[in-house]
């Protein structure tokens, strides 16, 4: 016979006290967006055409449409961003929720700009050249 878990109070208390840090942490995420969205979409699409992982033959049309997708992050409802990034889920452990929003972003949808021309790499080396940007600007 298999045995039942029944988490005491206190288990129960802590695990409520991570999963409530975890999601403050991903709120705090979201809003820091707002403050640095310029600097933060520069960075990003600058990076992805330096390590050659994005060729795109208009720069400044990459850095627009990273900027809409951080602006629409800050306006998206839980849902649609868990939605949005359900497919890269597992790609690494802890995943940045910015980091791997935008990286959804730039594998779904760049992909089928005008301006794109290709994108290299796998997802990860793409996931990790975005959360090296975004760790920038937003800590944790």
């Amino acid at each position: 016979m298999s045995k039942v878990f029944r988490p005491s109070n206190r288990e129960a208390s802590i695990l409520s006290r991570i999963e409530s840090s975890k999601e403050r942490a991903r709120r705090f995420a979201i809003k820091t967006v707002i403050n640095c969205i310029d600097a933060l979409s520069n960075a990003i699409s600058m990076k992805l055409v330096e390590s050659k992982l994005v060729e795109t033959t208009n720069k400044n049309g990459l850095d627009e449409q990273i900027h809409q997708c951080l602006g629409k992050l800050t306006r998206a409802e839980d849902f649609d961003i868990d939605y949005q990034v359900a497919p890269f889920r597992g790609l690494v452990p802890n995943p940045h929720v910015v980091s791997i929003y935008v990286t959804a972003f730039v594998i779904e949808q760049v992909i089928n700009h005008k301006d794109t021309v290709d994108i290299f790499g796998s997802d990860e080396e793409i996931y990790f050249c975005i959360n090296q940007q975004v760790r920038k600007y937003i800590p944790g």
